[in-house]
Parts: structure tokens; sequence; C-alpha cells
């Protein structure tokens, strides 16, 4: 049996593409209008790749999640512009047009950075800070703190679910999660050694350890975990230590899901087992058009040495 290629390459599922990052390059392949495969490739960037952040264990992971989102957002609006290409193009709104006015060249990349932001604080206000005011309105009926800690957890985790739950009945969600099937077949494919062919990569799972799926879940799980520790005071206060806790919380939750992606051990196929429950609901069986984007992304990253692309 060969060996298992335990490889630290990841992606993203685009709309009608996938975008790969290896350990020097960053392809994204997206299906145009007329059928024909796009590729765009860019070495690898990023503050966590500059400041070499990634070899620095617990404060990587809270990093490399900003870096990754940064990373996420501009392949997405990158493949919006591909697979719409031909339409007619919209003339920008007074807000684009302010933009450029006043950041020149750079107005995209401002805008970019801005809209990472508000969904990242949008995000936070919602899943961390709105439970965790939910929840104060029932310290008057439970006096026990880890009880309290307890329900904010689960409303966290519930609304997450729930969240997931809903936006998966999309069906352009649908068609994104599929390519989100894609990218984690074509990932299998490579780690199992195979040679990466559409046939070769339809018969793995849409399931993979690494998800960010997976690490969400497991975000919300060491939350529970690192809040309860946290006593019961004033609301404001506990939202105030909720939020200064957060890039502890990534930096432990980023060190579990490297584990996992290479580990075969009971404890942490335990561990991981509610998150990739979890991507059944995020990865859809993708047909074979959308494998072959997968695999035209992750070709693209390859290096001759694979030991680096290894963890």
């Amino acid at each position: 049996m060969p060996e298992i290629k335990r490889t630290s390459i990841g992606g993203q599922a685009l709309i009608e593409g996938v975008m790969m990052r290896g350990p020097k390059e960053v392809a994204i392949a997206v299906r145009r209008p007329d059928q024909q495969l796009e590729i765009k490739k860019e070495v690898v960037g990023g503050i966590v790749q500059k400041y070499k952040l990634n070899r620095v264990p617990f404060l990587r992971g809270g990093i490399a999640l900003i870096d990754s989102m940064v990373l996420g957002m501009r392949s997405l609006t990158y493949s919006a512009e591909v697979a719409e290409a031909g339409m007619e193009d919209e003339e920008p709104d007074k807000f684009q047009l302010f933009m450029e006015k006043i950041f020149k060249d750079k107005a995209n990349d401002i805008v970019l950075y801005m809209s990472v932001a508000i969904a990242l604080m949008i995000s936070i206000g919602v899943f961390i800070i709105g439970p965790t005011f939910a929840t104060s309105f029932l310290s008057g009926y439970i006096d026990r703190n880890i009880v309290l800690n307890l329900v904010e957890g689960l409303l966290r985790l519930s609304m997450f679910v729930g969240y997931v739950a809903i936006i998966s009945q999309m069906k352009d969600i649908q068609r994104v999660f599929q390519y989100h099937g894609a990218e984690h077949k074509a990932i299998y494919c490579y780690e199992h050694g195979e040679d990466l062919t559409v046939e070769n990569t339809r018969k793995y799972t849409t399931l993979h350890p690494r998800c960010g799926t997976s690490f969400l879940f497991i975000v919300m799980m060491v939350s529970i975990i690192m809040f309860s520790m946290v006593g019961w005071p004033n609301p404001m206060v506990r939202a105030a230590t909720r939020l200064a806790l957060l890039p502890v919380v990534a930096g432990i939750s980023y060190e579990i899901i490297k584990i996992a992606g290479k580990s075969k051990s009971p404890l942490m196929n335990l561990i991981n087992y509610p998150g990739m429950m979890l991507q059944k609901l995020t990865t859809l069986e993708p047909d074979d058009d959308q494998i072959e984007v997968a695999i035209a992304a992750l070709k693209n990253v390859l290096v001759e040495d694979e030991e680096e692309s290894r963890w």
C-alpha cells in the first residue's frame, strides 16, 4: 500500500472555481462561461509568509486566519469576474468612484481589506458577542457560572450550525459546495499518491480533516472551554474578555487542526469527528467538470520537491 503524503496544501471553493495554496504559489482555476478553464497563479504572500510567522506555534493561528480571509476574498472576487465575463459591465457606483479618487490604484486593495474587516466584525458580533448578551438574560435564573457558560457555548454552536444549514439550501451556494467537495477529493487523490485524473479523484470522499468547516467547529468547542474559565461579570466585561481571548482560541484551534491533518490517533479522530460530520452540509458531490477544475488548480501549485508540500 503506497505511503500517504500528508500535504500542507489547502484550498477554497470559489464561484465556478477552486483556489489552491501551495508552499510557493497560489493558483486559481475558474470555469469561464465558454466552458474553458482560466488559470491565475501568483507567489504566496501575506504577513504570515513575509515574517515567517507560520513557524511560531499558537501565534500563527489568528494571523493565518486573517491572512486566509484576505486571500480568500481576493480569490472569490477574481472568480466572480471570470465566471461573469462577457456580461454587461456595470457602471461604477459613487462609493467606487470616491475610493478611486482618494486611493488611486490602491482602491481595490483598500476595499478588499475593508470587506474582510466588516465580515470579521459581523461574524464576531453575531457568533461571539451576540450569544454572550443573549445568555445574560438567564443570569437571574441560573446562578452557576459553569452552566451559564455552557448555555452560551451551546447557543453559539447552534447558531453556527443553523446558519450553515440555512445557506446550504441555496442553489448558488450548493454549487460552491460542490467545488468544495471537488477540492477535498483532489487533495485526497494527491495525498494517496495517485495520478491526478478525474477518474482517480472521483472515488475519494468529500470530507477532509483539514477543512475550514472543521476548523470553525473546533473554534466553537475551544471557545466553550476557554470562556468557561472566566467568571460571569456584567455583559460588557464578558464581551471584552471574549474578544481578548479570541486570538488564544484561534491559536489553539489552529494547532489542533494541524495535528488532525496528519494524525490517525483515535483521540484526534474523535475530536475531529463532529467537524467532519458538519462538512456533510458544506461539501457536495461534484461533477466531472468541477473535479477537473480542482485538479487544474492543484497541479499548478505542486513543486518538484514533494517534501516542501508535506507537514
